[in-house]
């Protein structure tokens, strides 16, 4: 990603090298049979030219000796037809080949991102990772078959070429080496700058793409701040270091390009002055001449393709190398266990039980504890509201129980049982969790509210948008549960995203919900509806919450009350006034903001 990592992509003996070698063989793996296809069907291509120069030869010397053509001439026409023909095929094949190496990758890698690790999403860029899977894995297509086919194919008609050459004269191809030799030497000084050009191009797209993604994520924000030019200055210069490093990698392309042609001129300048001092002297007839220099300038295709491939190889290497750095990132359990099957939100079932004995935690270990023995317990139904200063933990308890994070110490219980030896699929299906920030994705209402039941039925749906009071929202909707929300839900305020949010968890039937301050954008009048609804909700589900609304907390079973990541005092609300400062301080002030006031 820096331009400090560069030089890795250089030396073919290097372990990033067979790395790179070992991971482009996986892509290729499956569809081996298709680019042997490929290669035969390019190589039946090569052979036909390979045999033009020949068939050339035995053309002037029958017009020499005055005998007819016209059976070399049809010979010649199929031919080249039939080369044609089989050159139009293999391009085919490997065209969709590389399409499915493509497409793997992709598939690969959006799997594997999206089972990522919190810790890991937390260190990288999103912008970066997109790129990855867009930008990134469109090289790979010229490098998954192109390249291989090119060299397989450059290699054999070239080792043909000269062989066919020194049997029509090897003076004249000692003379070809030496020249070809002088200039592949500067190609191969030339091929590395390729690799490192294009990792740095495509780690400023990633930048460009992180930057991107910043500004459209608070797009009202930058707007409403004024901060449209600058913003636009920093996307522009991700822009202008890609395009730096692309021009740069375009130039050592263009310099191979030329060299390459260099070679074949200068060789036929040589040839052309040695093989003509031969056929003067009588040595090789003109025939040899002509045929020896339709060779060469035959010899342009190979060692183009052989060129071609070192330079699609090296920029493949630099997408493989950003794609398997992606590959090595931990990611969370898969396949483990199965989901459990939800029940109907508001049907009956048993409350899960949650304990956290002696819980430390912190996000890594260099960074101060935010849980410092953490111990309470919650026995089943009914509302346990965590309250306490801003920073006291009280959030990073639901992503511990989520299993977003794990642990640093101590044992979190769900149902008496470690959620570490829960099946993370089956512990999170049990479970409904609304956010701080109650995030809304692109798409349909409908989309967002089955997001984590997509097997609700209509009625199940009516059902929950009653009870969060969004039915009235989708009656004025224009196309009702199928209008489009806007990107991250613009076209809804905060209090509708929250309360979609709400109707989402609850549509899960969960028996463990966790509500994060879900209702600090909700007017008087909603708020008031909703706590009904976790009141009922409480009923036959464990219900926590975190709240700063001290009529969220009056009505909590029991109250845990939490500062500088511990556990202060645990008791209901008249207790806590009576028997805690800290907790009788947040009561009176601010903190705690009172009934029918909305934050």
């Amino acid at each position: 990603m820096n331009t400090a990592s560069a030089p890795e992509a250089t030396g073919a003996d290097s372990p990033r090298a067979r790395e790179t070698l070992k991971a482009l063989y996986g892509y290729v793996r499956p569809h081996r049979w298709a680019v042997a296809l490929g290669l035969l069907l390019a190589l039946a291509g090569a052979a036909g030219g390979l045999l033009q120069p020949l068939a050339t030869k035995v053309l002037v010397d029958r017009l020499s000796s005055g005998d007819t053509i016209a059976g070399i001439l049809l010979a010649l026409t199929v031919l080249v037809l039939l080369s044609t023909v089989a050159e139009a095929f293999g391009a085919y094949v490997l065209e969709r080949t590389a399409e499915s190496v493509v497409l793997a990758a992709r598939r690969g890698l959006i799997g594997r991102l999206l089972r990522l690790r919190l810790t890991e999403m937390d260190r990288m860029q999103p912008g970066d990772l997109m790129s990855r899977v867009t930008s990134d894995t469109t090289l790979l297509r010229a490098v998954s078959t192109q390249a291989v086919v090119n060299a397989a194919t450059g290699t054999v008609t070239l080792v043909a070429a000269v062989v066919v050459m020194a049997f029509l004269d090897a003076v004249l191809l000692g003379v070809t080496l030496c020249v070809v030799a002088v200039v592949g030497a500067g190609i191969a000084l030339v091929m590395p700058k390729i690799g490192q050009a294009t990792e740095r191009s495509q780690a400023a797209v990633g930048e460009m793409s992180t930057d991107l993604e910043r500004v459209f994520g608070a797009f009202r924000t930058v707007k409403a701040s004024g901060a449209e030019e600058r913003e636009t200055a920093r996307v522009e210069e991700s822009a202008r270091r890609a395009w730096r490093h692309g021009v740069r990698s375009a130039k050592w392309e263009a310099v191979a390009g030329s060299t390459d042609n260099l070679a074949v001129q200068l060789a036929f300048l040589a040839v052309l002055g040695v093989g003509g001092a031969r056929v003067a002297s009588g040595e090789i007839p003109v025939s040899t001449l002509i045929a020896f220099l339709l060779y060469l300038f035959y010899l342009m295709e190979p060692v183009y393709r052989l060129v071609e491939a070192v330079s699609s190889y090296q920029e493949g290497a630099a997408a493989i190398s950003r794609i398997t750095r992606v590959d090595r990132l931990p990611t969370e359990p898969s396949g483990e266990g199965r989901p459990v099957r939800p029940r109907a939100a508001g049907g009956a079932g048993r409350p899960a039980s949650v304990r956290f004995e002696d819980v430390s935690f912190r996000y890594r270990p260099e960074l101060p504890y935010i849980h410092q023995r953490v111990d309470f317990e919650v026995p089943g139904a009914g509302m346990t509201a965590f309250v306490g200063p801003s920073g006291a933990g009280k959030s990073t308890l639901f992503t511990l129980i989520e299993r977003f994070y794990e642990a640093s110490g101590g044992r979190i219980l769900v149902d008496g049982k470690d959620v570490r030896q829960w099946p993370l699929a089956e512990l999170r299906s049990v479970i409904g969790y609304v956010e701080q920030d109650a995030p809304v994705l692109a798409g349909t209402l409908r989309e967002n509210l089955v997001l984590a039941a997509p097997a609700a039925t209509d009625d199940d749906i009516r059902a929950a948008l009653a009870r969060t009071r969004l039915d009235t929202l989708v009656d004025r909707l224009p196309h009702g549960l199928d209008t489009l929300v806007g990107h991250r839900g613009s076209t809804l305020s905060g209090g509708e995203r929250q309360r979609v949010a709400i109707a989402r968890a609850l549509l899960r039937g969960p028996r463990l919900l966790l509500l994060d301050e879900a209702t600090s954008q909700l007017d008087a009048v909603n708020e008031l509806a909703l706590r009904d609804v976790v009141a009922e909700t409480a009923a036959t589900t464990t219900v926590l919450v975190v709240a700063h609304r001290l009529s969220t907390v009056t009505d909590a079973d029991r109250i845990v009350v939490m500062d500088a990541g511990t556990v202060r005092a645990v008791g209901t609300h008249e207790e806590l006034v009576a028997e805690d400062e800290l907790y009788a301080r947040l009561a009176a002030t601010q903190l705690l903001t009172p009934a029918g006031r909305p934050t």
